[in-house]
């Protein structure tokens, strides 16, 4: 089937989210695909120094502004998207993300390997990697930036059924991109990395973001890149079926192959 998958490579502003917000509808507005990726913790920025902060700018899932602008835009556009935010529950805080589509329907997946800070101030994920219906009910993997370092939370969506991951993201190692040629090869599915762009400064903390979003092959190829400060939204048309063809060679078989009982 052929499916229009893209992201959004943007500078959101720190703690400021209305106005990230405003220039995630500004820049999707009008266009129309099957699913849009945005970066990690999107709404809020990434740089804390408290959990207060956290907690001044996180979001209840079922009851924000933000999850019912994105089901507006969702229906608007006629895309599904993912958006990377930071989720308050009962007195918990996890850096998480949301799929919304154009039926109504939402899912949420909660960020299992946390990264570097992110453990003052986050829950690790209790909800497991996440594969849930898309536009045109096309399977939808959900992980989260630090999560690309360990290849059982690609190989799980495989398992689980996923046919395009996308992976929010707020990168600042310089390893992510070129692993993710990997992640999609291993487990013959399309990947999206929406990462974000820019430096963040907040008191004594300056984090330098390095862009280069990008959507990845089954077979490893890169679809398309951005560069390190470009600010936009990029389309690809793939062909889902892609991602059903398991076989690298007429002999093997990357699920039937494995062996679990001599793995660690």
């Amino acid at each position: 089937m052929i499916y229009n998958i893209g992201l959004c490579q943007f500078r959101p502003t720190l703690l400021k989210k209305q106005k990230n917000l405003d220039t995630m509808w500004k820049m999707v507005e009008g266009i129309k695909a099957d699913l849009i990726v945005f970066p990690e913790l999107s709404t809020s920025g990434y740089v804390f120094n408290s959990r207060d902060e956290v907690f001044s700018i996180a979001d209840d899932f079922e009851k924000s502004d933000t999850t019912a602008m994105f089901l507006e835009l969702s229906k608007e556009n006629d895309t599904s998207y993912v958006i990377g935010f930071p989720e308050k529950s009962d007195n918990f805080l996890y850096n998480s993300c949301m799929l919304i589509n154009p039926d109504g329907s939402k899912y949420l997946y909660r960020k299992t390997h946390l990264f570097n800070e992110e453990k003052q101030w986050f829950e690790p994920g209790n909800l497991g990697f996440v594969v849930a219906k898309g536009k045109k009910e096309v399977n939808i993997g959900l992980m989260i930036c630090f999560d690309w370092m360990f290849p059982e939370s690609a190989r799980t969506l495989m398992l689980k059924g996923a046919t395009i991951i996308a992976h929010p993201s707020a990168l600042v190692l310089p390893w992510c991109q070129q692993a993710m040629l990997t992640r999609s090869l291993e487990n013959r599915i399309f990947s999206i990395t929406a990462n974000r762009i820019g430096t963040e400064i907040n008191g004594e903390k300056e984090f330098l973001f390095t862009g280069m979003s990008q959507a990845v092959s089954p077979l490893g190829e890169i679809l398309f890149r951005l560069e390190k400060d470009d600010e936009k939204v990029q389309i690809v048309e793939i062909d889902t079926d892609k991602a059903n063809e398991k076989n690298p060679t007429p002999f093997n078989n990357i699920i039937t192959d494995r062996k679990p009982e001599y793995y660690i």
